[in-house]
């Protein structure tokens, strides 16, 4: 039986002057019969970063986007999933940002090779397209969030 490798989280829900939040589709490469599902911008913590340093790079490298300030930590979970076959129990926590500005577009530059190998698509959603999409959406509660 393969090890669980434990690992810490720090997402990003950023949400538009519209108050629409950003979703990147991704997929497992490993296992493309796993589907493509929506998740908020964000990945692992790095060894002596703290959540919102890992929360803030990350944002930067997904999107290119830079804020000043995060918002506060408004929802945590422990997420069990593999990927690239191999199991993983990751404790996530996820901010909130709301931009004041119509943001720019994406900024993809910041991408690593796993991030171009498995995100597919980005988009803008509200509140009522997450409450009724028949897509998978991670945190599943996004909706009530934003």
């Amino acid at each position: 039986m393969d090890d669980v490798i434990n690992r810490e989280g720090a997402r990003v829900i950023l949400v538009g002057p519209d108050g629409r939040v950003l979703l990147f589709q991704g997929g497992d490469p490993g296992d493309p019969e796993a589907g493509l599902w929506w998740m908020t911008p964000g990945g692992g913590v790095d060894p002596g970063e703290s959540t919102w340093a890992a929360a803030a790079r990350e944002l930067r490298e997904e999107t290119g986007f830079v804020v000043g300030e995060l918002g506060p930590i408004v929802h945590e979970r422990t997420a069990d999933f593999r990927f690239m076959g191999k199991p993983y129990r990751q404790h996530e926590v996820f901010y909130r940002v709301r931009l004041e500005q119509a943001p720019a577009d994406l900024d993809r530059s910041g991408w690593t090779a796993v991030e171009r190998d498995t995100l597919t698509d980005a988009r803008w959603w509200s509140a009522a397209e997450l409450r009724s999409t028949a897509e998978i959406i991670y945190p599943e509660s996004l909706a009530d969030l934003i």
